[in-house]
């Protein structure tokens, strides 16, 4: 069915632009798609946030990996969180199919495969550029928020952060700080007092507890050297289009903590090392959080306000976020309130609690004159979703319910040849993936702990050496009763002595009486 005037005008108005957009589809009145009436995205505007949400099934993720390829064919790089490993695709150009040139032919857009310059990630043991942070480059407040502790114990891992500052302790990553709070309790208890105050080693167990926690996670392997440097995340090819990072986290998905740890840093760092940009004609950078609700679900109050600190400001350093899960209730309020672009699959009313969700999410969106938005959420079918943005002006655009293109890129995974190909075709992997373990806190603190060790042995040793009693004197009666035994003892030797020689020369022992008749 053709689309009236009205909505047509409608449509035009609201998603004109002057300058480079995506062309994400075309819209859809009464279930048909307009071909030639394209629902388009400024890259003025793409700074500004945005959500994918739907019902498992209903293409998310396909939409994001459309949204992300457009991206980086205007030069815009890309950083995709990839939790269930379907993302690689992108790195591989797609393959026509009779479905896709009839949803082509439907929009009114050519369908040309291409493939996206990819590079691999990753913060475990998956191959990839490896991923490192050190645990100095959090500082004292990140690292507490992740570990979740208290005033109290925000203020030791201060302390401790001053302390190793103080005395040239480099904290590299887990080891050197447990060692540190070891070191706090022991040795370095008194020397740390007298300077920066009182340490409760109750306090000090529990960080220690919280660290532990964070280890069985697997966050050894992302904290380290060699650090990445997030400027490595904004290039662009040869050909100046943007190139597209893939995080590979498919075997973090039961590690939340590691998983928003990574976040969070990362995070941190793009918005503390970008300068400020204002408003650009395209963002530095967008990064892609699929799974969204890993991040939120699991995190602490401290960490969910320090994530919503970040993505209110950091608009202003040209990167936009976009989050992709199931229900837009998955994402904080204050966070939701930030996002522009609103991209919602079909959802599915299998039960009361889904019919009055679908009612709450229908007015997250504009009213429309065209659409009754709570009844088309549910009909919607895959690969169509209703769209609300923000034009050049940041002037929230009409809802629309768009046919969506089909991504250039391959749908799916690569095989572990294609992967190995990218991935060895990389220039940072000679930079990052050689772990470097250079002297920190754990070799000089244990250093100390061992000399002092040592000298509290020696000293124990010298303590024990001075408490030996000294060879007593014999008193006068047992040096008498010596002498008298000793000459006791002499006289009987002399007498056996002079016995045994005068036997010998016939004169010694008793006379005897002579035999009668001898002589």
């Amino acid at each position: 069915m053709e689309a009236n005037d009205a909505f047509k005008q409608a449509i035009t108005n609201g998603y004109q632009t002057t300058g480079k957009a995506i062309q994400l589809g075309s819209a859809l009145f009464n279930g048909t798609p307009q071909a030639g009436l394209f629902v388009n995205l400024p890259l003025k505007t793409l700074n500004r946030h945005g959500l994918i949400a739907g019902a498992t099934g209903t293409g998310k993720t396909v939409t994001l990996q459309i949204i992300a390829e457009q991206m980086c064919a205007n030069g815009i790089p890309v950083l995709l969180m990839d939790l269930k490993g379907d993302l690689s695709g992108i790195a591989r150009a797609g393959t026509t199919n009779p479905k896709i040139e009839e949803r082509h032919a439907a929009i009114g857009i050519p369908f040309a495969p291409s493939a996206t310059t990819t590079e691999f990630l990753s913060i475990s043991q998956q191959p990839g550029v490896r991923l490192r942070a050190t645990v100095s480059e959090f500082g004292p407040v990140l690292f507490s928020k992740i570990l979740d502790l208290n005033e109290t114990q925000q203020g030791i891992v201060a302390m401790l952060f001053k302390f190793a500052d103080d005395h040239h302790l480099p904290l590299l990553d887990l080891k050197d700080f447990k060692q540190l709070l070891q070191y706090s309790t022991d040795q370095g208890k008194d020397e740390i007092q007298k300077q920066y105050g009182n340490i409760a080693p109750a306090s000090v167990s529990t960080i220690l507890r919280k660290v532990i926690e964070l280890e069985t996670q697997g966050a050894e392997q992302f904290f380290g050297e060699k650090s990445f440097e997030v400027s490595d995340l904004i290039r662009t090819d040869i050909n100046g289009k943007g190139i597209a990072s893939v995080m590979r986290l498919s075997d973090i998905q039961d590690r939340p903590k590691l998983f928003s740890t990574f976040m969070l840093c990362l995070l941190a760092e793009v918005y503390n090392s970008f300068p400020e940009a204002g408003d650009l004609e395209k963002p530095k950078l967008c990064i892609f959080i699929d799974e969204a609700h890993l991040i939120f679900n699991e995190a602490s109050k401290a960490l969910l306000d320090q994530i919503e600190a970040i993505v209110k400001l950091i608009r202003s350093k040209g990167v936009g976020l976009y989050f992709c899960t199931q229900n837009p209730y998955d994402i904080p309020d204050a966070v939701l309130a930030q996002l522009g672009l609103k991209v919602q699959h079909a959802l599915r009313a299998f039960t009361e609690k889904d019919r009055k969700a679908i009612k709450k999410t229908a007015e997250n969106y504009p009213i429309s004159e065209f659409y009754k938005t709570d009844e088309l959420l549910t009909s919607l079918g895959i690969g169509q979703a209703l769209v609300s943005a923000l034009n050049e002006k940041g002037i929230p655009t009409p809802l629309a319910a768009v046919h969506l293109r089909a991504p250039l890129s391959r749908i799916g995974v690569l095989n572990e040849q294609e992967l190995s190909e990218t991935i060895g075709g990389s220039k940072l992997v000679a930079k990052y993936n050689e772990a470097i373990d250079r002297e920190s806190a754990f070799e000089i603190l244990t250093a100390k702990l061992k000399e002092a060790a040592n000298e509290e042995e020696e000293t124990e040793e010298e303590t024990q050496e001075r408490k030996k009693p000294a060879k007593e004197e014999k008193s006068i009666i047992e040096k008498a009763s010596e002498n008298t035994m000793v000459r006791q003892i002499g006289r009987t030797v002399f007498k056996e002595v002079a016995r045994g020689l005068l036997g010998v020369l016939g004169l010694g022992g008793t006379t005897k009486k002579k035999k009668k008749g001898w002589f």
